[in-house]
């Protein structure tokens, strides 16, 4: 029988089935053994709850990625990393971005968390961004997403969910002699010429431990596939960019228009944490955090054409830096607390925006902002019978200073330049005062989440120099008032069975890049973006019911859907400065818009997810999410929202034994078709097919093989069929068929 399916699925006509050939024939001295033990609710431990709780007592969706599924993974960076969940869409407009979207939510719209510290600052934009890709997931301990509002807890942004990433801590030793641990890997891809490599090393005594990660990275321009839909042979392809040889911007033919031209840069993270926990009941720990990087070219805009030809020499963001220092404090049994944990942290984020037209010498464009955030937060733990209670305040405090010049690069004359942000104080302060409270009943089957927070915002921004656009206002001021909660319950009636509903509010406060930016739209009508000081909060109120269910001792199915109403959306829609629509920027005329409070939006999907332990050593898994959103306008007339990723998912099929473990999976999107983008937000029409996004799939491999507990070799081959293909709302294709190769290695005791 296993002759004759390895020869079946080997058929050269059926090129998915000559990779389960091979999965199997590495596989092939399994033992079908269906009698497996039972396998009931997990038990995961989740940390996104602000302490240790378990996953199944919580309403709310949390996907776990752990350290080994991390390592397995394999991944380039953590966009790559939460986009091969199957479970997370990722949009990319360059190769050094990611910019993760959950439940139809994107960027400033989802938290984003490292060590219980939040990274969304003032500057986070609705529309796309890298900053997640400032975490090396090489030195994780775990990602837990979580899905829908989680504003009760983490306050405003927390609108489609949140990630929060969990670096390793350092560990101390269990008696006299001082423990030594650590590890390394280096990592090879050729569709991009990856080279990574990765240390890190803790030592341990009694009551010191500290911890020291470093991580280098470097790509060079990635080559997309040459399968191509049938209907669009040509689409993507780079035939001409712009170089400039001996001083003279030029138009080249590219040699190959597969390779993606200028779209390579490196980055490099650094992680030293440090803990003193002098006893039982108390501990202290320094986190120290910086991630760096070279140039990262703006791969979408290389494309942009004006009058038919290609209209950037150059557009990229400068080095982008993040610095995060942060002290915590951790202590058991204080006043009437069964534990209190305090993190006080400063952050320190550099971007910049660089753009110079085609043969214009005389202006090279820089942008420059620099944010500092200093937070705060206090949270204690109450566990009294069935009744566990956690509260807390939290508080931040954002200051942005914003620049710009514009340099001629022949004489290196500079002039002023409007900057992205008003170019005098700039700030931005939330306070928070939350209570969760969780109550077992029923010796554990049913279980209750309920709480509330009351937050506040304030925002400050001036406008020091006002004749760029001769504004009818020089300062924007706002102070805004919020209260939000959830309700949920889980209800568990057989160890194999869960059934929850939920459910929860949200609200996000605009911040300085919704209330005060100036930017230049890469739409395919060009608009100019600028202030409104009377833009105001946006709320949502969502619902979720799920399943899950043991069909079998092996096989496990799990549900959610959803349903959340927008109220205050913040929406680009066409506005009127100074009494006009349009105006001269760049020498073009462009269409004024700003972001608006549009009167109603909404959402809704669902998600399902299938698992299988069918024989011994085997895993199959498969997910599917669906997401369809509109805007209601005050007129009654509906328009798709924006950020709504076509159906997607994954299939994965893999096998482990003793020493080696393979995997054989499928990434999949549905169609995104042009009726259902956004024509003014941020669905980049432009850089898609007349049709929009077409579907597309790739099939992947990878594998592990251990040594000893000491090392072991990873190989790989991703988009195995060497499809053409781009992530809906990109501006970049993704990477062809790639080859991937890499060493780990650990060591101490």
């Amino acid at each position: 029988m296993k002759t004759y399916l390895f020869f079946i699925l080997a058929s050269p006509k059926n090129a998915a089935g000559a990779f389960l050939a091979v999965f199997f024939a590495l596989s092939g001295w399994a033992q079908t053994d269906t009698t497996l033990k039972e396998k009931y609710l997990d038990e995961v431990i989740i940390y996104s709850n602000k302490f240790a709780e378990r996953r199944k007592n919580i309403v709310q969706r949390i996907d776990v990625i752990s350290k080994s599924q991390i390592a397995r993974m394999n991944a380039q960076n953590t966009g790559d990393l939460l986009q091969n969940t199957g479970d997370v869409f990722v949009q990319k407009s360059q190769q050094g971005g990611s910019s993760p979207v959950i439940r139809g939510f994107e960027a400033s719209r989802v938290l984003l968390v490292v060590d219980g510290i939040r990274m969304n600052n003032a500057i986070y934009r609705a529309g796309h961004l890298q900053n997640a890709i400032t975490i090396d997931q090489n030195i994780l301990e775990s990602v837990e997403v979580l899905y829908g509002p989680a504003s009760t807890l983490f306050g405003s942004d927390a609108l489609g969910g949140v990630i929060h990433f969990r670096t390793k801590a350092p560990s101390l030793s269990l008696d006299e002699i001082t423990r030594v641990i650590g590890s390394g890997f280096l990592r090879h891809s050729t569709v991009n010429n990856e080279k990574t490599g990765h240390i890190d090393l803790g030592l341990g005594g009694k009551k010191f431990g500290w911890l020291q990660s470093y991580n280098w990275s470097s790509f060079s321009d990635t080559k997309m596939g040459k399968n191509y839909h049938r209907k669009y042979p040509f689409f993507g392809r780079r035939s001409q960019y712009i170089a400039t040889i001996n001083g003279i911007d030029s138009i080249v033919q590219n040699p190959d228009d597969r390779i993606q031209r200028f779209s390579g840069y490196s980055q490099w993270d650094i992680v030293q944490k440090l803990l003193y926990k002098p006893g039982k009941r108390v501990s202290h720990e320094l986190n120290l955090q910086y991630s760096g990087s070279s140039n990262l070219p703006r791969y979408d805009r290389l494309q942009d054409t004006r009058n038919d030809s290609l209209r950037y020499a150059e557009w990229y963001y400068g080095p982008q830096t993040r610095a995060l220092a942060a002290y915590e404090l951790n202590v058991e049994k204080a006043f009437f607390f069964d534990f209190v944990k305090s993190i006080v942290s400063y952050q320190h984020i550099k971007e910049s925006r660089h753009q110079r037209e085609y043969r214009r010498y005389d202006r090279l464009d820089n942008r420059i902002e620099n944010v500092d955030v200093w937070g705060i937060t206090i949270d204690g733990r109450l566990v009294r019978g069935n009744h566990e209670l956690t509260t807390g305040i939290d508080g931040q405090w954002n200051g942005v200073t914003s620049t710009a010049h514009r340099l001629n690069i022949q004489t290196g004359t500079r002039s002023l330049l409007d900057s992205r942000y008003p170019d005098g104080s700039n700030r931005m302060g939330t306070f928070g005062l939350y209570v969760q409270h969780l109550l077992k009943l029923g010796e554990g089957k049913w279980v209750i989440n309920d709480g509330l927070r009351v937050q506040l915002t304030s925002l400050h921004s001036t406008i020091n120099n006002n004749t760029f656009f001769s504004f009818p206002f020089d300062e924007i001021n706002q102070k805004h008032g919020a209260v939000t909660g959830n309700l949920g319950l889980a209800y568990m009636p057989s160890r194999t069975t869960r059934v929850n509903l939920g459910l929860a509010t949200g609200f996000r406060s605009p911040n300085i890049d919704d209330a005060a930016r100036i930017f230049e739209s890469n739409t395919a009508a060009a608009q100019l973006i600028v202030p409104n000081p009377d833009i105001r909060p946006e709320y949502t109120y969502n619902i979720d019911l799920g399943i899950k269910q043991q069909l079998r001792p092996w096989l496990q199915l799990e549900a959610t859907a959803y349903y959340t109403r927008f109220s205050n959306a913040i929406a680009l829609f066409p506005f009127r400065l100074n009494d006009v629509d349009s105006t001269t920027y760049n020498g073009a005329r462009v269409k004024i818009f700003s972001n608006q409070n549009v009167n109603k939006a909404f959402i809704y999907g669902f998600n399902a997810a299938l698992t299988s332990h069918f024989a011994k050593g085997y895993l199959f898994t498969s997910a599917l999410n669906y997401t369809r959103g509109r805007l209601t306008l005050p007129a009654g007339l509906q328009l798709p929202l924006d950020h709504i990723p076509p159906v997607f998912g994954k299939t994965s099929l893999s096998y482990t034994r003793s020493s080696l473990q393979v995997e054989f999976y499928a990434l999949y999107n549905g169609w995104k078709k042009i009726k259902d983008y956004n024509p003014s937000g941020e669905d980049n029409a432009q850089y898609a097919t007349p049709e929009g996004t077409p579907s597309w799939y790739t099939l992947n491999f990878k594998s592990t093989w251990t040594f000893n507990k000491k090392i072991s070799l990873q190989a790989g081959i991703e988009n195995a069929l060497d499809r053409n293909y781009r992530n809906f709302a990109s501006g970049f294709s993704a990477p062809g068929r790639n080859f991937m190769l890499a060493l780990r290695s650990t060591f101490g005791n």
